[in-house]
């Protein structure tokens, strides 16, 4: 059985053996795969409104009825709500220029990407990695790992769509499949998802509790804004999910379910 500590002190020493490559490694990722977008909206409306002079006497009722402040107001309301209408369109354009860039990127590149990542991490608890690793998936069985990854990405989106709480879940079931293709580029769609499936059986609770366990480093990362986390977060947090991944192929391998 493996623990918290067993792995985070792997990962520390693996880190120490490779830390350059290592953060270059988690550096590349978090900017290309886990940055966040930037939406920035200004608006305003200005209008003018004059009063023509008249010599003629205004009535009282009319004025009381059409009154500069009655018109002024009924100006703002119908610009206001002309200004929600605007704005509301441009953010519904905006949200859908991104997905349609951000979702091949994610697709195509990102996710490819992240099962380099995950091969170069877990290469690195072995030896030191080269930074080469991260291209991995580009070269080998590229359409294969794409086609996984996509429809890992599927099963997810739709079971978050249900409730939130399954979507998690089933995050952690498939947590493994980066690691599985990056050993396995080859491996077809279904086997990968249930091998890692398999593999988390009864390891999604403790996972999470791993997760978690950095929770002090994210905020400390937040008062050194991010520089912590390019140094040594990123790469720690990376390294020791890579060895969870090694600790339970282990621990499959000697349950006799697969073979080496």
């Amino acid at each position: 059985m493996w623990s918290r500590k067993e792995l985070k002190e792997t990962a520390k020493e693996r880190i120490g053996q490779n830390h350059w490559k290592a953060v270059l490694a988690a550096l590349a990722f978090t900017i290309l795969c886990g940055g966040s977008g930037l939406f920035g909206s200004a608006g305003g409306f200005a209008g003018g409104l004059s009063d023509s002079d008249s010599s003629q006497e205004i009535d009282q009722e009319y004025y009381e009825e059409y009154s500069p402040d009655n018109e002024i107001d009924m100006v703002l309301e119908d610009n206001f709500f002309l200004f929600l209408m605007v704005l509301f369109l441009i953010v519904m354009v905006v949200i859908l220029v991104v997905l349609l860039i951000a979702l091949p990127l994610n697709i195509l590149v990102f996710n490819p990407l992240e099962i380099g990542v995950s091969r170069f991490f877990t290469r690195n608890l072995r030896e030191q990695a080269q930074v080469k690793e991260m291209c991995f998936a580009f070269d080998r069985s590229y359409k294969n790992c794409v086609k996984v990854t996509f429809f890992r990405d599927l099963h997810i989106l739709l079971w978050a769509l249900l409730l939130i709480i399954p979507g998690i879940v089933k995050s952690y079931e498939y947590r493994l499949v980066p690691y599985i293709l990056g050993e396995c580029p080859d491996m077809e769609r279904k086997e990968a998802l249930a091998l890692s499936g398999n593999m988390m059986h009864g390891n999604k609770w403790k996972a999470f509790v791993l997760d978690l366990s950095f929770l002090g480093w994210y905020l400390l990362n937040g008062l050194t804004l991010g520089i912590l986390g390019v140094f040594y977060l990123n790469p720690y947090v990376c390294q020791t999910r890579a060895a969870l991944y090694a600790a339970l192929k282990e621990q499959y391998l000697q349950s006799g379910k697969i073979s080496n």
